[in-house]
C-alpha cells in the first residue's frame, strides 16, 4: 500500500505541473483583464489536437507541433481580445458569456474535423517507462514536467524583470494609476491574452504527450484551472503551482484509493472545502498578488 501511495503522489506532481501551465494561462488574462476565460481549456485542447494532427501526418514528435499550435492558438486568442473589447457595458458578465460560447465553438470544431475517439501520443521514446527506484514514469510525464517548470521559471522572470511584465503587474494591480504613469491597458491586455495563448500552446502539448484527449477534455482543463486559481488565492506563480500539485496529487490519491470515476468529484470537493474554509486561499491575503 505504500509503494501504492507514493507512486500516486509521484503521478500526482508530474500532472499537477502541466495542471499549472493550464491555470497560470487563466490567472494571468484574469489579473491584467479582470475577466475569466472560460475558453482557456478549449485553447488548450486546440494545441493538444494540433499536436496529435502534426505526429499522425508526419510521423514526428508531437513537440515538434509547438509552433503550428502557438499560431492556432494565438490566432483564436488574439479574436477573443477583439471581441471582449468590444464590449462596453458589464464586461465581466458579458465575457464569461462570450468566452464560453468561444468555447463551445471550439470543442463543435474540434468534434467536427477530429470526431469522439479519445487521442493519445503514438510516440514510442514518449511512452517508455522510466523508473526512480520504486518508482515509475512515462517518459512524456517527465519531458512535460520539466517543460513546465523551465516556462514557469521564465515566466515569473518575465514578469519581474521586464517592461512588459512590470506594466502586467501595474495593470493588474491599479488600472487608473497605470495609466497615468503612461501604460496603455489596452495593449497590456491584448499581451497578457497572448501570453496566456503561449501557455496554453504548451501546455496543450504537454497534455498530449502525457495523457488522453478527447473534445470533453477542454471544460474539464477549464474547470481545474479555476480550481487551482482559487486554491492559490489569485496568487503568484509559486502559489498557482503548490495549488496545482496538491489538485494533481488529490486526484492520484482518488483514482488509488478509490475509483476512477470519483477523479473529478474529489477535485470538486477540494474546491469548496477551500472556498468555504479559506476564502482568501491557502496562502492567506497576503500571498494574493498579482
Amino acid at each position: 500500500m505504500t509503494d501504492l501511495i507514493l507512486q500516486a503522489l509521484f503521478s500526482g506532481v508530474l500532472i499537477g505541473s502541466v495542471y499549472a501551465l493550464v491555470a497560470l494561462g487563466l490567472a494571468l488574462a484574469f489579473g491584467a483583464m479582470r475577466i475569466i476565460n472560460l475558453a482557456h481549456g478549449e485553447l488548450v485542447l486546440l494545441a493538444a489536437y494540433m499536436a496529435y494532427f502534426v505526429e499522425a501526418s508526419t510521423g514526428l514528435n508531437p513537440y515538434a507541433a509547438i509552433p503550428l499550435a502557438l499560431l492556432a492558438v494565438l490566432l483564436v486568442s488574439w479574436i477573443l481580445v477583439l471581441l471582449v473589447s468590444w464590449i462596453r457595458e458589464h464586461r465581466e458578465l458579458n465575457s464569461l458569456i462570450l468566452t464560453f460560447a468561444m468555447g463551445i465553438i471550439l470543442t463543435n470544431g474540434i468534434l467536427l474535423v477530429f470526431a469522439s475517439d479519445v487521442r493519445t501520443t503514438n510516440s514510442a521514446t514518449l511512452q517508455d517507462a522510466v523508473s526512480f527506484g520504486d518508482l515509475f514514469a512515462m517518459r512524456g510525464e517527465i519531458v512535460a514536467f520539466f517543460v513546465s517548470l523551465v516556462l514557469m521559471g521564465f515566466l515569473w522572470w518575465w514578469l519581474k524583470s521586464s517592461w512588459y511584465g512590470r506594466a502586467m503587474r501595474a495593470v493588474s494591480s491599479n488600472r487608473d494609476a497605470a495609466r497615468l504613469m503612461g501604460i496603455n491597458p489596452a495593449r497590456i491586455e491584448t499581451a497578457s491574452f497572448l501570453v496566456a495563448g503561449a501557455l496554453a500552446a504548451f501546455a496543450g502539448v504537454a497534455l498530449y504527450t502525457m495523457s488522453v484527449i478527447q473534445p470533453a477534455t477542454g471544460h474539464a482543463l477549464t474547470v481545474k484551472a479555476f480550481i487551482i486559481t482559487v486554491l492559490a488565492g489569485v496568487g503568484s506563480i509559486p502559489g498557482v503551482f503548490l495549488g496545482a500539485l496538491l489538485l494533481g496529487v488529490t486526484e492520484a490519491l482518488t483514482v488509488t484509493l478509490a475509483s476512477s470515476a470519483l477523479q473529478e468529484l474529489a477535485g470538486m470537493v477540494l474546491f469548496l472545502l477551500v472556498l468555504f474554509l479559506l476564502p482568501n486561499g491557502l496562502f492567506g491575503a497576503r500571498a494574493r498578488r498579482g
